[in-house]
């Protein structure tokens, strides 16, 4: 008998499953990708427990599992492509003396996608956490003060709880776009 939580994982399979087969074509790499999603996502969702900490707001965590993916994609590129895999780092039609400039150009462009995933999943993850925590700081100072204090602080309470809700959206939509871009990533492969 289903219940819940079953439902609830069946589902985000499901959606995986879906974003695996319309960006890759292949579901041999949905046991990845489902689990790097899960990874994020109960990374991202611990933050939003009062007085834990989010592993995805650490830059070497953030940029070490970027780099990580990175190298992944790489190898899976060489055992494709064999040594054809650095030809995509040259245009077709290119002079013999710009090679060694767009070689340099395509490789910097190469490792900063593995660096901007890493970036926009720290930067969003601690933007998000840090002004809750500001948020937080402030309305326990105002509830800790008079009466009609108390009464003045539930509108900035409740623009509180609302950005709370924002939060665990963002923890969703970056888990997301993280896996949206990994699956892109092993589709150049």
């Amino acid at each position: 008998i289903p219940n819940k939580e079953s439902i609830l994982l069946e589902s985000l399979f499901s959606s995986i499953n879906t974003i695996v087969k319309d960006q890759i074509g292949r579901e041999v790499y949905l046991p990845f990708i489902y689990s790097l999603f899960l990874f994020i996502l109960c990374s991202n969702l611990v933050g939003n427990i009062p007085y834990t900490f989010t592993i995805t707001t650490s830059i070497i965590i953030s940029i070490g599992l970027s780099f990580t993916i990175l190298i992944g994609v790489t190898i899976l590129g060489l055992s494709i492509h064999k040594i054809h895999f650095f030809s995509f780092f040259i245009p077709s039609g290119t002079p013999l003396a710009l090679v060694p400039l767009l070689v340099l150009i395509e490789l910097i462009s190469y490792l900063a996608r593995a660096f901007s995933l890493g970036i926009r999943l720290f930067a969003n993850m601690v933007a998000g956490h840090t002004l809750l925590k500001i948020l937080s700081t402030f309305l326990f100072k105002m509830f800790s003060g008079g009466l009609i204090i108390f009464v003045l602080t539930l509108l900035p309470f409740a623009l509180f709880l609302a950005i709370t809700g924002l939060e665990l959206a963002v923890s969703f939509i970056q888990a997301y776009v993280f896996v949206l871009l990994v699956c892109s990533y092993i589709k150049d492969a």
